[in-house]
């Protein structure tokens, strides 16, 4: 079984903002695949279904995007789902917007939510798609909680198209091949 979380915060509040990218790549994946992101246990929101006869599950975390390791470690220990079938996608203001990153493992690249999942599974071989949004020109919290202009909106919402339709390729062959497409 493959765990596919996307990273942000939930509330009206956050849902149009920077640091929600991943929520947003991760509800477009599941309107495609038709899994319904409607059950709601583990601290999260998630849906259950088969993508090209892949068992998969789609997670949107819900205890606010620094504490996201909650929800993925409740999700792996109660689903029984090795670490190497775990993709994580979130933000990361070391990319401009628009382009997005597949990597197998790596440091947190300081993005908490990451971090957070990184700590609290031990281990940082972890694969995640990383969704640019820039570097900020302020405060980076005011940044990713700020919601983008429509130039830079647009960008970051192909970058989220873009990482759906990696996560797809990536359960159609492998991620190797998936990295090689879209990095």
């Amino acid at each position: 079984m493959k765990l596919i979380v996307g990273l942000g915060n939930p509330g009206k509040k956050y849902e149009k903002t920077r640091h929600n990218s991943g929520f947003l790549a991760a509800e477009l994946l599941s309107t495609k695949a038709r899994i319904d992101l409607e059950r709601e246990d583990f601290k999260c929101i998630y849906g259950k279904g088969k993508i090209f006869d892949e068992d998969v599950i789609i997670a949107l975390p819900q205890t606010f995007m620094n504490l996201s390791g909650e929800a993925v470690v409740e999700l792996i220990n109660f689903f029984k789902i090795d670490l190497s079938d775990v993709v994580i996608i979130y933000d990361d203001m070391a990319i401009e917007p628009g382009k997005i990153r597949l990597r197998e493992s790596g440091s947190s690249g300081g993005q908490k939510g990451m971090q957070n999942i990184i700590d609290l599974v031990g281990s940082s071989e972890i694969k995640r798609v990383r969704i640019g949004i820039g570097e900020p020109k302020y405060n980076s919290i005011d940044y990713v909680l700020g919601v983008p202009d429509d130039e830079e909106y647009l960008k970051i919402k192909d970058a989220i198209d873009k990482a759906s339709e990696a996560i797809l390729y990536y359960l159609k062959y492998d991620f190797h091949k998936a990295m090689s497409k879209y990095n």
